[in-house]
């Protein structure tokens, strides 16, 4: 994916394709009351609910190189500290 571009399942007018989902009958009958739209809210939660995941692996998988530099700068501090300006 280049930088700066949605992925395709998130553009507007993305293919879309029915799924069925079983959801308790308490929390549907809820959202019915309220006016909720179903399909709507459960995309939503699965958006966040990726991204969330595909955070925690990417701080997973980058974990030692997270670490090795910070441990880098705590013994030769900010690379262009002596450029800061406060």
């Amino acid at each position: 994916m280049q930088q700066g571009r949605k992925p395709s399942w998130r553009q507007e007018g993305a293919p879309r394709k029915p799924t069925n989902v079983s959801l308790p009958q308490d929390l549907l009958d809820e959202a019915k009351r309220l006016n909720l739209n179903v399909s709507q809210a459960c995309e939503v939660g699965l958006q966040k609910a990726v991204s969330q995941t595909k955070n925690e692996r990417w701080l997973e998988e980058n974990q030692k190189a997270l670490q090795q530099w910070n441990e880098w700068v705590e013994k030769n501090g900010l690379p262009l500290a002596r450029f800061r300006q406060f």
